[in-house]
């Protein structure tokens, strides 16, 4: 394993950066989990080559975007190194320092043991330290209760609720707004900031 600084290691899982070759095919195989993927998106589950997925990888790492405004990272778990899942840090106007979150695990047998959580303290921890933003926010789904009660133990508060946003097997759902302040985040975080 690479050296890698600790402000992206947390104590399970540390962030690295997306090889588009190497990790296509780990991220492909988690597109054939049907429940992962209405976990993460509204559009319909599409399944995914690792081919695919290796020329969206690249395509979007090759957008012209501006400068330090989308933070991709691929979640690998400390013990074996091995992928877990992807996070995403969104910074759409850099002026008003609030950025969006998305993450997901792609193989179920990693759901509920702690490395979304870890993951989400990580980045957050970058969020908050290295890129010094006021807020981050993210939406969730009301039918992922498991997932807004990981986002409150991050320090996450519901904001409101968009009602009856999503329909999923003839039933509607809403989709929950959750976001988390700087000044919340250093309350329960006093460590993280005096190692800096």
């Amino acid at each position: 394993m690479l050296a890698q600084s600790a402000l992206l290691v947390g104590e399970r899982v540390r962030l690295a950066a997306l090889d588009a070759e190497k990790d296509a095919a780990a991220i492909a195989a988690w597109s054939h989990n049907d429940e992962l993927l209405r976990l993460l998106d509204t559009d319909p589950a599409r399944m995914r080559t690792a081919a695919q997925t290796r020329q969206d990888t690249e395509e979007l790492q090759g957008k012209e975007q501006p400068k330090d405004s989308c933070y991709l990272f691929l979640i690998r778990a400390l013990a074996g190194d091995r992928p877990l899942g992807l996070i995403d840090l969104a910074i759409p106007e850099w002026p008003h320092r609030d950025g969006w979150i998305g993450i997901g695990l792609g193989d179920r047998a990693d759901w509920g043991q702690g490395y979304g959580t870890d993951a989400m303290r990580v980045l957050l921890r970058f969020a908050f330290t290295e890129l010094t933003l006021q807020r981050v926010s993210l939406t969730v789904f009301g039918y992922n209760p498991r997932a807004i009660r990981s986002y409150e133990k991050a320090g996450f508060v519901v904001e409101g609720a968009q009602r009856e946003r999503l329909r999923r097997e003839g039933r509607r759902w809403d989709m929950v707004l959750m976001g988390l302040l700087r000044e919340e985040w250093e309350r329960v975080n006093t460590d993280a900031l005096t190692t800096r």
